[in-house]
């Protein structure tokens, strides 16, 4: 049985009220970064690991990708499928569901932070992959957001001692998102790329989003063909 998702008590507030607040455009790069790094799918199927309630599907299939879905959260994925189109299976990300080798595209978008054992994830998704497929991370920039990141002035980005030492925090800069209510692990910018290494998965290709600092740090990795 999967473990309990933090994301449950907040599954209705996020998809009626922390995502009405940020619709619109695309201010910190998230779909940009998306749509670049992963590109065109001609109908073939792509993974989105922590699909919560499904709203990076959309640009998954305008990119001509069949999108398909895993989550923790059964709150999410009630959400993921009302949205339709999407088929979604709750499962514990560090151990998918999904054969070996079984698909050529896999997505992580805005996710890490919600996973202590995102090392581990980056394996199981190396392991679906198949040889020469893509593996495409958006997340929250290691380097300007977390604990020790107060970002309270748009203009201008405090760190404060803490981005060294990977660790768990409900330390936020504000009370109107979601960090403050389920928390977020952090990882150094090393780790983070040294886990991708570590997958077996072959660094491609980087972006970042936001500004004046970055707040997302993308990337896309390939698995080593036979």
């Amino acid at each position: 049985m999967a473990p309990t998702a933090a994301y449950d008590e907040i599954a209705d507030w996020y998809e009626g009220e922390f995502l009405a607040r940020t619709a619109g455009g695309d201010p910190i790069g998230v779909d940009r970064a998306l749509r670049g790094l992963l590109g065109a799918g001609e109908g073939r199927p792509c993974l989105e690991i922590g699909c919560g309630t499904g709203v990076h599907a959309a640009t998954v299939r305008e990119l001509g990708w069949r999108p398909l879905g895993v989550d923790l959260s059964a709150g999410m994925l009630r959400h993921a499928r009302a949205r339709g189109r999407l088929p979604v299976a709750r499962a514990n990300a560090e151990a998918l569901p999904v054969r070996d080798a079984a698909v050529p595209a896999v997505v992580a978008a805005m996710v890490h932070t919600d996973m202590p054992g995102y090392p581990a994830v980056l394996r199981e998704a190396a392991r679906v992959l198949r040889p020469g497929g893509v593996f495409v991370h958006v997340g929250v920039h290691p380097c300007f957001c977390g604990g020790f990141a107060d970002r309270s002035d748009p203009e201008a980005v405090v760190i404060r001692p803490g981005y060294l030492h990977g660790h768990w925090t409900k330390e936020s800069w504000t009370d109107q998102g979601i960090r403050d209510k389920v928390g977020a692990v952090h990882f150094p910018l090393p780790a983070l790329l040294n886990a991708v290494l570590d997958a077996g998965l072959v660094l491609d290709r980087f972006a970042e989003g936001g500004g004046p600092s970055p707040m997302v740090l993308a990337l896309r990795a390939r698995k080593p063909s036979r």
